[in-house]
């Protein structure tokens, strides 16, 4: 089959987006971009659902009609996706007069069945789900979803035979065991039909009792259930009965949270089984984001908006937290440390040192030309074997709504190439005039950082492009990188040699956000002005670097006092390695470095080394290093020690050890 259809549940109006909505749309759209990737033709549908006693309550309270009401809250839905890099194809309305042809075509197709009788039923209906519930689903009398007391109402209504097709719906979905996924799920909708609480399903309301809503078409005084009405948003989208839509791209999939699992497991296949339409592929059902392992609640004013996030983080940055941090199908935790742990550790450490120091080092090497690779040796060809598994794991495991897992493969790919920079130093090979294994060890960097670029354009569309753009692979806006991700596993080549790839790259800088948060809350005093100028030469040098003599003075420094050895004991004295090495964007004289002592995760310092060494220069060099000095901003940027100097300004060395010992070697 090469067409796909994905969709969302479209969004109940009677409120604003929240994380739990931007969760499920970025999934859709990453599993429409997935499916483009490996050369689908893709539909994806998402939209909002907009009648109901709800919406007419909501509406009330400020003083709208329900019309003025979900128009205003369907507009703030739309205009989030585009700040979050969602492309959906269409956007579907339950007020759209289409999808009311759509419903009342279904309704009479389904009543001409058979499957649509008139009766008189009591029952205890909870406004908040809107609809009845039976005395078996009940839990202590209360509502399983909202635990409040239903009221019982007792009137006359059109009942939809469900209970004829639950017997096949069983079979099917044991017959069928991707019909509901993750399997938790699918074993969860089997104990509810095996439990025989579920009886016909009640699908209209009284209009004495509600008039916001579909009329049926086969009596005027009564309105469509909400939920009948909203399923059939995923036909009615596609045209149903006659459009080439509906012809080309159902059955399609459906991805929905856990709290709608009864709705789309069990009315929409009976549903479709009664009006003879082929069932959907799959519906894939995930767990909810909890904040502080609380669900999310705006009594507890923990609620997160998604915009906010998109706005502070960028994106591409959320995008990919959200789907590598949740495991599809079990609840997790949001909070921004969590965020900026994630974005700091695989995007600024792995990801983005990676491209920075590998372009930065194409750059001064080969004048950042993709050189003509020799023949591949062992450490070579196990990266390339390497690269070739993550991407058929990443594509395996994507493809069965696995993001978490498919990320991780590709990050093992991401990890080892930083580890085969190390092992391999081109620094040193340059330094030795080894060209052609040079050539070869960077070429091989830049091959493997192109297919890693490749597979993350469903995940980080727009930070994808920039890095195939940076790798000389020019992107179409909206299209994906290659025809067919798949045809690139087999092979290791792809990048030309001879093309001309960015001369460096910083997509994805640390995050301080607690310091910049603390120092952005403390007022700062006023300064007199004699202050202000005592200020200005130390703006100039960076704190990071030690001192020297005043520029221009070539005598020694005048003698210190005596400090006592435990003062000295005091000082965190440590070796490490640059790994990144860059001009401070605010600052001239000063380098932003980023180092490895062993701590697990690089650390960030400022360093007054600009005018002595170039950045090229300084990645893969060994510093001696002051590491718990008391963290400064410095035009922007916050550093974390001091790197250790000698000389003066007009002759400025680095303190350095002699002999080859671990990161995070302590000086003593």
């Amino acid at each position: 089959m090469n067409s796909f259809f994905i969709t969302t549940p479209i969004y109940y109006v009677n409120a604003k987006p929240h994380l739990g909505h931007a969760y499920t749309t970025v999934v859709a759209d990453a599993m429409a971009r997935y499916h483009k990737l490996i050369g689908q033709e893709t539909m994806f549908l998402t939209g909002t659902d907009e009648h109901g006693d709800k919406i007419v309550q909501a509406a009330e309270k400020e003083g709208k009609t329900p019309k003025e009401f979900v128009d205003a809250i369907s507009a703030r839905f739309r205009a989030l996706w585009p700040q979050l890099d969602v492309a959906n194809d269409r956007f579907v309305r339950t007020t759209d007069p289409e999808h009311i042809s759509a419903v009342q075509a279904f309704l009479q197709k389904v009543y001409d069945a058979g499957d649509i009788y008139f009766g008189e039923f009591g029952g205890h209906y909870c406004y908040g789900c809107e609809r009845f519930y039976t005395e078996k689903e009940l839990e202590n009398g209360l509502c399983p979803q909202h635990l409040t007391k239903p009221e019982f109402i007792s009137e006359k209504n059109y009942f939809f035979r469900m209970s004829k097709y639950l017997p096949w719906l069983k079979e099917h979905i044991t017959a069928n065991p991707s019909f509901i996924r993750p399997e938790r799920y699918r074993s969860e909708v089997l104990a509810m039909l095996e439990s025989g609480a579920l009886e016909d399903l009640c699908i209209s309301r009284p209009k004495s009792r509600l008039t916001w809503g579909i009329e049926l078409p086969f009596d005027k005084d009564y309105v469509c259930y909400v939920w009948f009405d909203a399923l059939l948003n995923y036909i009615s989208a596609l045209d149903w009965p006659d459009g080439d839509a509906f012809k080309k791209f159902w059955p399609g999939e459906h991805l929905v949270a856990k709290d709608i699992l009864k709705p789309h497991a069990v009315f929409w296949p009976t549903m479709l089984k009664s009006a003879g339409l082929p069932q959907y592929e799959h519906l894939n059902v995930h767990g909810y984001w909890l904040v502080r392992d609380t669900k999310m609640s705006k009594s507890l004013g923990n609620v997160v908006e998604p915009s906010d996030m998109a706005q502070r983080f960028g994106p591409d940055a959320f995008r990919y937290f959200l789907l590598r941090e949740m495991h599809f199908g079990s609840d997790a935790s949001f909070s921004d440390e969590a965020l900026v742990g994630r974005i700091n550790a695989d995007l600024a450490n792995d990801l983005g040192n990676l491209f920075s120091r590998v372009l930065s080092m194409t750059a001064k090497y080969f004048g950042s030309r993709v050189p003509m690779p020799a023949q591949l040796q062992e450490d070579d060809k196990a990266i390339a074997d390497l690269c070739a598994n993550s991407m058929r794991n990443f594509v395996q495991l994507f493809g069965n709504v696995q993001f978490a897992q498919g990320l991780e493969s590709l990050w093992e790919l991401v990890r080892a190439l930083n580890k085969y920079v190390d092992t391999q130093a081109p620094w040193a090979l340059y330094k030795q005039g080894n060209m052609e294994r040079l050539a070869t060890v960077m070429y091989v960097m830049l091959a493997a950082m192109r297919k890693t670029a490749l597979c993350l354009w469903p995940v980080m569309p727009v930070a994808s492009g920039k890095m195939l753009a940076q790798l000389a692979q020019p992107v179409q806006e909206g299209m994906p990188p290659v025809a067919n991700i798949e045809d690139e596993i087999g092979h290791f080549d792809g990048l030309e040699p001879g093309l001309v790839v960015a001369e460096s790259s910083n997509l994805f800088p640390r995050i301080e956000v607690k310091k910049e948060a603390a120092e952005a809350k403390e007022p700062k005093p006023q300064k007199k002005a004699q202050d202000k100028k005592a200020d200005k030469p130390q703006e100039k040098a960076a704190p990071s670097t030690a001192t020297s003599p005043a520029e221009g003075d070539t005598a020694a420094p005048a003698a210190k006092p005596n400090v006592e050895f435990d003062q000295f004991k005091a000082l965190d004295l440590r070796v490490g390695t640059v790994k990144v090495a860059e001009k401070h964007p605010n600052a001239d004289r000063i380098l932003r470095l980023e180092i490895d002592f062993g701590e697990g995760e690089l650390r960030q310092i400022l360093s007054g080394l600009a005018e002595h060494y170039a950045p090229e220069d300084m990645v893969g060099k060994r510093v001696c290093a002051v590491l718990n000095l008391a963290p400064r901003k410095i035009r922007g940027l916050v550093s974390h020690g001091m790197v250790l100097t000698a000389g003066s300004d007009n002759a400025l060395g680095l303190l350095a050890v002699d002999r080859d010992v671990p990161d995070g070697s302590e000086i003593a």
